[in-house]
This record gives structure tokens, sequence and C-alpha cells, in this order.
């Protein structure tokens, strides 16, 4: 009998990733191997889907914005001082920072620079885009225990 997607096993996908309207997001030029079974390494729904799956199984999930990297939350765009930010700050930049009046780390990326000030957006890059997710189960195996205590594959003992 073939091993089958499960609680505590380790999945490699094959993937890839488009938006809505069938643009490239990510070709998956890496196979993607995440621990199975509610350690949050992949999206629930994805997870969901391969529940049960064996190796050389085809899966495609359509993910909501909500069920991917969430909604675009303008509330999360600042502007700040170009002087606030080091020489060579560019648009693309990437910041680690608090939003105002948030308690919450997050990093922001710079998206525009004018007239001495930066636009920075907390948003992921992916917020509010649907995601069209498709994959081919490239290999299964029983996760070993410390994978399961950390949660996450690829984590060995020492």
């Amino acid at each position: 009998m073939s091993a089958t997607i499960s609680k505590d096993t380790v999945v490699t996908l094959d993937y890839r990733v488009t938006d809505s309207d069938g643009q490239l997001v990510d070709d998956g030029p890496e196979p993607l191997s995440y621990l199975h079974g509610g350690y949050d390494g992949i999206f629930p729904k994805l997870e969901a889907e391969l529940d049960g799956k064996a190796v050389g199984a085809k899966v495609s999930v359509r993910l909501d914005p909500g069920e991917a990297f969430g909604e675009y939350s303008a509330d999360l765009v600042q502007v700040e001082p170009l002087e606030s930010f080091p020489d060579g700050t560019e648009i693309g930049s990437v910041f680690e920072g608090m939003q105002e009046g948030g308690d919450e780390v997050r990093l922001f990326r710079v998206t525009d620079i004018e007239e001495g000030q930066v636009v920075l957006d907390g948003n992921h890059p992916l917020a509010g885009v649907t995601l069209n997710f498709s994959c081919t189960v490239a290999a299964i195996r029983p996760a070993n225990q410390s994978e399961i205590s950390a949660g996450v594959a690829g984590v060995t003992g020492h």
C-alpha cells in the first residue's frame, strides 16, 4: 500500500501559482515541503484538499484573498519623511516597523518616494489577490520527532 498524506507526514509538492487573470505568480522553481496536519505550514484550504492524497495526485485550489494573504488594507499604508530612512533607500526596500497606533511588528515595503516622502506598505505583496494553486504530490514521508516538535519540515535532531 502506498503512503497517503495524513497528520505528521512531510509532503513535497511541485507547484505553480497564478492569479485570477492567469498571470504567473510563482512557478515553483524549487519543490515545496511542509509538515501536514495543522501546523500552519501551508494554506489551510490547500492542506484540507491534499489530505488523503498519494504521490502523483494532482490538486488545484482557488484561494480567495482571505484564504491566502488577506484582503488589502489601506490602513497598512503609511507616509514618512525621507530623512527618517538610511541613504540608499529605494522603491522595493523593506523595513521592519509598527503600524501607526498598532503594537505588531511587521514588514513594510517602500512603494514610492516622491517630494521627500516615502510611501510604506505593510500589506503582503499578494494581499487582495485571488490565487490559483496547482500542484502535484511529489513525495510523502513520515515526519521525524524533531519536525513534529518544531512544527516544521526539515528539522533534524541534535
